[in-house]
């Protein structure tokens, strides 16, 4: 099923348990299938997807900032939880699914507003019940740390007719 970019229907989950986690994530890349609603309040999406990795990118605007005036963390964590659970879901087989247990950021530097950044989520180990992955955040020009990640997540067997 072909969907448009930007709506908001979610694919249902019996036709998610059918694919790979990675056929899924390629398919979401190709727009066949919407990136989460989460993409678009935030403002970044997926950019790149293979075994083991996935790549996000977007840049921060006025609405992410905190009373300082500065990108809220909330918006480093979302990025890099993002990015760090889907490269997870490039490695989880038909038939399963995950969730993220824990993640920690390291914030190293602030995001200048509206500039654009790359975060690149790589999975270090999916096994039958756990997985984790580590990720960063870098300008997309200057190539500078911005924030580092980790995260524990879940992989867990689902059993649909």
């Amino acid at each position: 099923m072909e969907y448009a970019s930007g709506l908001s229907e979610l694919l249902p989950i019996e036709q998610l348990l059918e694919m790979s986690g990675l056929t899924f994530m390629q398919r979401m890349l190709a727009g066949q299938i919407p990136q989460p609603p989460i993409s678009q309040t935030m403002g970044f999406q997926l950019h790149a997807v293979s075994e083991g990795m996935a790549e996000f990118r977007g840049a921060p605007s006025f609405h992410m900032t905190n009373p300082m005036g500065t990108v809220h963390g909330g918006w480093y964590g979302a990025l890099l939880d993002s990015a760090m659970a889907c490269a997870v879901m490039t490695r989880v087989p038909k038939g399963s699914l995950y969730t993220t247990l824990e993640y920690k950021i390291n914030m190293i530097r602030p995001i200048p507003l509206d500039m654009e950044v790359t975060c690149l989520g790589t999975a270090d180990h999916v096994g039958r019940s756990t997985a984790v992955a580590h990720g960063d955040i870098r300008g997309l020009d200057d190539d500078r740390l911005y924030a580092t990640g980790s995260t524990t997540c879940i992989v867990m067997k689902i059993a649909h007719e």
